[in-house]
């Protein structure tokens, strides 16, 4: 079987030779240019456009485009042999022969995640090393992975947020052949994979578009990259038509089976249909009939952005709920300082909200906004349409350290907010790691030279320089330093420690959790488009919430605090699917159960 997505820009080959396209308004003339050193001038038609097909060319061929006396990679490339400031190569995407023609997709209901960085989670550190760990997912209970974004960026190592290739897998994890055989093998195995994709910028080194394509960009909006992606000024069809085939191409000549759009609330567009709605129903219009899942990354809390036309209006399945991880986080240990303000008056009612509703912000004022309104009313969207987690990239490597929740949690904390993430019906996402409570941080790191390193390190320090404990020059130098080779090394995976017994028992632990979710909750999800959430507070810490899912009742009944909690309130009626202690006259600290009521008999 074999899979291509025909892209408008870059390198395709055909059956006359290999044609090659290049947006570039701002040049006059431009060359194709090969490895050997021949050149070939391009012609050029409306709207800026370069375009030249040519016999001399097949897949592997390795070219530039000359512009002036610059040397540019294309950057449609599908493939950078070298980095991403070389030469690109052409890919003929029919000489993979895809293996996994029965795959079905994996229902929404069923999607147990797993957010991963394919440069630290395996010994080897790109994709093939992904696949040496497939058994241990499949055995924990996960079903989709979420790759970190994989395009291409200059450097040695890379959280991945620098992409300036977005066509391109990177050549450090293998490329985009090996990227394909990963793919196929997890579809094999029975899980899916979802790509963290980056649409609102383009990375501080090794972007060109400004060059020959200014009006990729424009002043209207500013960022905190500086000047933003043109969604909506002059040139902008372009520009959105670059982006769609980019998710397109993923999701098509990939097979993958969703996208993660990170940090779309950095995207300003003011066009009459923004091109998250265009985006987004494309996508379904394109490739209908196949389980693709769409998930955002939002400040806004736009709810009607989620649903996928069923439990909600719009084309996103589902968003990634920062204000469950907040709230919780706040509730457990007491986090305090930024965004985690917003959650400090009652958290334990906040995380009630979040289990129920989904957004604790809906349009509510944020203190850490300057009193901003924050979000949309969400209470009618089912569970589904909000990822749910306790660590993920972000929140494990916005601290300065890079620690993991196990630092500054006690294990019947991390027990708790396990059971409470993996038993409640919202999509749970686990981050690499997390299912054994590894040691192992996750640092920010990158891997820049000259001038550009030495502003990601000022700016490193600057960014914590307003807590408390790094107010003193001293404390700040202790910060990992983000391009150092050993940052990159701290944050790979510890697979040995998996034989500790501390870390056996945890890992035990998610795999209970997720072989309970799999038997009594993900069968009552498929069916449960409207949700009906509600949640009492118990007492100062206690908090009892309730679901109806396809006729049957759900019932999360946890105490939060750290002191007992007088049982006015016992486990809820019918079977008693988990509970973290046995049974007490007052419910202890960090005590968790769940109930169902009224489901089919499995």
């Amino acid at each position: 079987m074999r899979r291509h997505r025909p892209l408008s820009f870059g390198a395709e080959i055909l059956s006359e030779g290999v044609q090659f396209r290049l947006w570039a308004p701002d040049a006059e003339v431009v060359f194709l240019t090969f490895a050997d050193g021949r050149q070939f001038p391009m012609m050029m038609g409306p709207d800026g456009w370069f375009e030249l097909t040519t016999a001399e060319a097949g897949a592997g061929t390795r070219y530039r485009y000359r512009i002036g006396d610059a040397f540019y990679p294309d950057p449609a490339s599908r493939s950078q042999p070298d980095d991403a400031l070389a030469v690109s190569a052409v890919v003929d995407p029919n000489a993979y022969d895809w293996r996994d023609g029965g795959w079905q997709g994996v229902p929404w209901a069923e999607a147990v995640i797993y957010e991963l960085h394919p440069g630290t989670f395996s010994e080897a550190g790109d994709f093939a090393g992904i696949a040496q760990h497939l058994d241990h997912l499949l055995a924990l209970g996960v079903t989709l992975i979420e790759l970190m974004p994989v395009a291409e960026c200059p450097g040695r190592w890379n959280w991945g947020y620098d992409g300036v290739l977005p066509f391109a897998p990177a050549q450090r994890y293998g490329g985009p052949e090996a990227m394909k055989r990963l793919v196929d093998e997890c579809h094999q195995r029975g899980i899916g994979v979802i790509l963290d994709v980056v649409y609102n910028h383009f990375g501080p080194a090794g972007n060109f578009l400004h060059a020959y394509a200014s009006r990729f960009f424009t002043d209207k909006h500013h960022t905190p990259w500086g000047s933003a992606i043109n969604f909506d000024d002059v040139g902008a069809a372009n520009v959105r038509r670059f982006f769609i085939e980019n998710a397109l191409y993923w999701l098509d000549e990939f097979h993958l089976d969703g996208l993660r759009f990170d940090a779309v609330h950095a995207i300003e567009d003011t066009s009459t249909q923004p091109i998250l709605e265009e985006l987004g129903e494309t996508i379904r219009t394109e490739l209908p009939g196949r389980l693709i899942h769409l998930i955002l990354e939002n400040d806004r809390n736009q709810s009607s952005l989620l649903g996928n036309g069923v439990g909600g209006p719009g084309p996103y399945d589902a968003q990634w709920n920062d204000d469950f991880h907040h709230a919780l986080r706040v509730a457990l240990t007491g986090a305090a300082g930024g965004y985690y303000d917003d959650y400090a008056r009652d958290p334990v009612a906040r995380v009630g909200r979040a289990l129920a509703e989904g957004f604790v912000y809906q349009g509510e004022a944020s203190p850490h906004r300057d009193g901003r309104p924050r979000g949309e009313p969400s209470a009618d969207l089912p569970p589904s349409a909000f990822v749910n987690f306790i660590q993920n990239h972000d929140q494990v490597g916005n601290h300065a350290y890079g620690w993991r929740l196990p630092h500054f949690a006690d294990r019947a904390s991390l027990r708790a907010a396990a059971a409470i993430l993996l038993l409640s019906p919202a999509v749970p996402m686990l981050f690499m790691g997390e299912e054994w409570a590894t040691d192992r941080p996750f640092p920010f790191f990158c891997d820049f030279d000259g001038d550009l390193a030495g502003a990601v390190r000022k700016g490193r320090a600057k960014e914590f320089a307003g807590f408390a404990e790094f107010r003193d020059e001293a404390a700040r130098a202790r910060i990992p330093d983000p391009l150092a080779e050993a940052t990159f090394l701290s944050a790979k995976l510890d697979w040995p420690a998996l034989d500790e017994p501390a870390h056996a028992e945890m890992l035990a632990f998610y795999r209970q959790l997720l072989a309970l979710r799999r038997k009594h909750i993900a069968p009552l999800l498929a069916h449960s488009d409207r949700p009906q959430g509600q949640f009492v507070r118990l007492g100062a810490g206690g908090l009892e919430v309730r679901w109806r899912l396809d006729g049957a009742e759900l019932t999360l009944l946890a105490n939060l605090s750290d002191e007992p909690l007088a049982a006015t309130q016992r486990p809820g009626r019918g079977e008693l699917i988990y509970r973290s202690h046995e049974a007490v006259e007052n419910l202890p600290p960090r005590f968790v159960s769940v109930t169902l009521q009224g489901a089919a008999q499995s």
